[in-house]
């Protein structure tokens, strides 16, 4: 049975002092909790801080990027071995603001999933539409482009470790959310998409979050739909008790 994840990513917010503050929240929430997975992304700067602040906690620390190559001259970028020498777990990669505002291609997303996961990083591979592409009947196209060429080169065992987050862009950060209808229906695609990649025991064994606007009045009809394995949580993550709701309405979920 896919374990429900529900992870935090905080984007280019907080100072040092409040992504400490509300990583101590963060893992407080957390305590306790064993039937879902809870994980944190802070900006690089505060990684480390945020790792110290989370330890002894069952919070997982993410990145909210990284860079495919091991070292070398590439100012500014962050390797996978860095994230994991500072306590990192996973790493978001191909997120929407990564893809449409930075100029990510496909090509360069893939390269550094698989770099994740030759280091022994879990990658979170965000997949998802424009506005534009849904309205023009293109949703199941792009995805299953963002899912294929995401994962392109990478064995079915590895593939059953990488997190697939669907985020359909109209809905980041505009209080806009997929109905459960809708984000059931692209997820339950996105896995037949993975089941013609690789079969079908590697479809089920692939947990895939939704992201877009998830709150805690939201959460627990996205997440009891079958095909949805948690979520990718923006804006309601950067406070602790509205994130500990959506935690919570997640082990609802469990039962």
């Amino acid at each position: 049975m896919r374990k429900i994840f529900v992870c935090g990513n905080w984007k280019m917010n907080t100072d040092r002092a409040a992504a400490v503050e509300l990583a101590v929240g963060t893992g407080a929430v957390a305590e306790g909790i064993e039937k879902v997975e809870v994980g944190a992304c802070p900006p690089f700067v505060y990684l480390l801080p945020v790792a110290e602040a989370l330890a002894g906690s069952n919070v997982a620390l993410g990145a909210q990027n990284m860079y495919f190559e091991a070292k070398g001259a590439f100012t500014g970028e962050i390797s996978a071995g860095m994230l994991l020498d500072v306590g990192c777990r996973y790493a978001i990669v191909g997120h929407s603001e990564r893809r449409h505002v930075i100029g990510e291609s496909d090509e360069l997303i893939n390269r550094k999933l698989r770099a994740a996961i030759a280091a022994g990083l879990g990658p979170i591979l965000c997949v998802g539409e424009l506005l534009k592409e849904r309205e023009a009947g293109e949703t199941e196209a792009v995805v299953s482009r963002h899912v294929t060429e995401g994962l392109k080169g990478v064995s079915a065992e590895d593939a059953a470790c990488v997190v697939v987050a669907y985020e359909p862009v109209w809905a980041i950060g505009t209080g806009k959310t997929a109905t459960p209808d809708q984000a059931e229906d692209v997820h339950k695609f996105i896995r037949g998409v993975l089941a013609g990649l690789y079969d079908d025991k590697t479809a089920a064994a692939v947990r895939i979050q939704y992201g877009g606007s998830v709150k805690p009045e939201n959460a627990y009809e996205l997440m009891s739909r079958p095909d949805i394995d948690g979520a990718l949580v923006g804006g309601a993550s950067l406070k602790a008790d509205s994130f500990g709701e959506i935690i919570r309405e997640a082990v609802r979920v469990c039962g």
